[in-house]
């Protein structure tokens, strides 16, 4: 599959300057920056979140746990982790746990955690286990232009790198 359709859509809307990253396949965002050959802070990793509203995503760095309590406080909703079940409807173009930030463009609120703006260039899950996008961060900022920047994760502790 390499580039989920809906993202490449987007790229190609925004006018955005990227790289594509291959890998082995991976399953955990730690795996794929092993694989990858790239620091893990740099990975935005995608987090599905619902409550009875509906569905949220929150993109942070692999390196980050999500504090629930501070995205609680920031949106004023009491958000839990999304059932896996779920995610194949949301999206449609993109394998199970490869869910690329760019979750606008499939219609949801998204936040993005503001560690990942001092870094100099950002990688994300294309929409497979294969393929990482590689962009500079102001260009990552401007493709969430629609998310709402806040700090809702700390550096998980003795992170393998």
């Amino acid at each position: 599959m390499s580039i989920a359709t809906t993202l490449e859509d987007c790229l190609r809307e925004k006018g955005s300057e990227y790289d594509i990253v291959q890998h082995r396949h991976t399953h955990t965002s730690a795996e794929t920056a092993e694989a990858a050959h790239i620091p893990a802070d740099r990975l935005a990793k995608t987090v599905l979140l619902e409550d009875e509203r509906g569905y949220v995503a929150a993109v942070l760095p692999a390196t980050h746990r999500l504090q629930l309590a501070k995205l609680w406080a920031q949106t004023g909703r009491r958000l839990v982790l999304a059932k896996e079940s779920d995610l194949p409807g949301l999206f449609k173009d993109c394998d199970i746990g490869a869910i690329p930030p760019v979750c606008a463009a499939y219609g949801l609120p998204t936040y993005v955690d503001q560690s990942l703006a001092s870094q100099a260039d950002v990688y994300f899950e294309a929409g497979d286990h294969e393929a990482l996008i590689h962009m500079r961060t102001q260009q990552f900022m401007d493709l969430m232009e629609q998310a709402e920047t806040a700090q809702f994760s700390r550096r998980r502790p003795a992170y393998r790198h």
